[in-house]
């Protein structure tokens, strides 16, 4: 980063000595503009609803309806992700479990993610790579759905995740940004947010989750319960 600078000098009178001291003092950067940064990602996001508006009022449909089958024969619903997209299965899970909108009767629905001793002893035992893939073949059976979020479908253990529960006959789902990656071949049904952004791909993503549980909670209004 460039930084200005402005020269003073200093003159010391000593007897008949004098002595001049050059001193460099680093000025202040210019203050930037706060909001113009907020107005920037504002647009950016506003951007990209509105580009991926229209196709998820098509795409999304058929994955709540895949979802809600599976929780009306007694299916779980499986969330996994790294990072901000393994905050995100546990909110979604979260929102199955307790409720979106309506009170209901739970839902079954867990975040692979979320057990911090299970997390640690299949990376340390086995890999980091398996830690979703291994829990999957323990829990997982035919009629069951994993949801995988990822920003950039490059991750290992995204993969490896969607092989296992491919292989298990569970219904596959990946919430995916920029192409994609190879974890767009390997889930059945796909949702792909098309940005470079890692930010606006993780907001559109929970957008998809909160859209998917009101339709779940639509779709399963037999299962609605009187206030507590």
């Amino acid at each position: 980063m460039l930084h200005s600078f402005r020269l003073c000098l200093q003159y010391s009178i000593c007897g008949v000595n004098s002595q001049c001291r050059i001193i460099l003092f680093k000025q202040s950067e210019p203050p930037f503009n706060m909001q113009a940064i907020v107005r920037r990602h504002t647009h950016e996001l506003q951007d990209i609803v509105r580009k991926v508006s229209n196709y998820l009022e098509f795409q999304i449909p058929p994955i709540a309806d895949a979802m809600s089958n599976c929780l009306q024969n007694g299916g779980l619903i499986m969330w996994c992700g790294n990072g901000g997209s393994a905050a995100d299965s546990q909110h979604l899970a979260a929102e199955l479990v307790g409720r979106f909108n309506r009170n209901r009767k739970a839902l079954r629905s867990v975040s692979l993610a979320s057990d911090t001793s299970v997390l640690t002893c299949l990376s340390n035992d086995f890999s980091y790579e398996d830690v979703f893939a291994r829990q999957i073949e323990a829990i997982a059976r035919p009629g069951d759905v994993l949801v995988a979020l990822s920003t950039s479908g490059q991750s290992i253990n995204i993969q490896r995740a969607l092989i296992a529960a491919n292989q298990r006959d569970v219904t596959t789902i990946g919430i995916l940004g920029r192409d994609g990656g190879p974890a767009l071949e390997l889930a059945t049904h796909k949702l792909l947010v098309a940005s470079e952004s890692t930010a606006r791909i993780q907001e559109i993503q929970i957008h998809i989750g909160h859209i998917i549980c009101d339709l779940i909670e639509v779709q399963l209004g037999q299962l609605d319960v009187s206030n507590p």
